[in-house]
């Protein structure tokens, strides 16, 4: 039998209990019992925040919000991705994972919140966009279970009033990209429906091998502004 060892545990916002535990040498956090997330597999958001922020190595101040800050590594690979006078800003609803990613979780992903470039928001990614934040050059959402939620209130994302207010959310020629466990049936269509230009992209969950499970990105790219 392998040993779980608890490190820490805490309650998420809609009464789920959320433990960070160390099994078989990785680190691995569990909401209610089921795996969600470890360092075993992480090359599929890794690639996500890359391929949303790469083309904004040049732009000056370029501005990335992250929902959902996890293990660290989607904030990252966008802080890898941009200049040194760009931001990100990482919106993290569960107090828990902002507390571990500065302690027991820090070193995995090189410590992105300690990144002068890093501003964090701990709040739900829903109010924080419905509220209006100065526009972005990209929204990165690595939330729940993508398109596809486990928790019915992170679904109106992936609506299409949710997308429209992700667009409102964007500058001109600005991209969206979501990570989702698995194919979500019509949210390619609904992207294009909102006006963005869609783009999918499978990935293995781990970076670099051929075999394992595989995730969906899904990305919308506006247009420039008309000059």
């Amino acid at each position: 039998m392998q040993r779980r060892e608890l490190i820490a545990e805490c309650p998420a916002p809609n009464g789920a209990l959320v433990t960070l535990h160390r099994e078989a040498g990785q680190m691995v956090v569990r909401f209610d019992g089921e795996v969600v997330m470890s360092d075993r597999a992480h090359g599929s958001e890794e690639e996500l925040a890359t391929h949303a922020c790469g083309p904004l190595a040049g732009v000056s101040e370029a501005r990335v919000v992250v929902g959902g800050l996890g293990l660290g590594y989607t904030a990252r690979a966008a802080l890898d991705a941009i200049g040194g006078d760009a931001s990100v800003t990482v919106v993290e609803l569960v107090p828990g994972l902002v507390e571990w990613n500065r302690g027991p979780l820090g070193h995995l992903a090189d410590h992105p919140l300690k990144d002068p470039r890093t501003s964090l928001v701990t709040a739900d990614v829903v109010d924080f966009l419905r509220a209006g934040p100065t526009p972005a050059d990209a929204i990165v959402l690595d939330v729940d279970n993508g398109p596809e939620p486990m928790l019915s209130e992170s679904g109106w994302l992936y609506s299409e009033a949710g997308l429209r207010t992700l667009q409102a959310a964007l500058r001109p020629g600005g991209t969206l990209g979501v990570w989702s466990a698995s194919p979500s049936p019509g949210f390619e269509e609904r992207l294009r429906r909102v006006g963005f230009e869609p783009e999918v992209v499978r990935t293995r969950a781990r970076g670099g091998v051929r075999r394992g499970s595989r995730h969906v990105l899904y990305f919308g790219h506006l247009p420039p502004r008309r000059r």
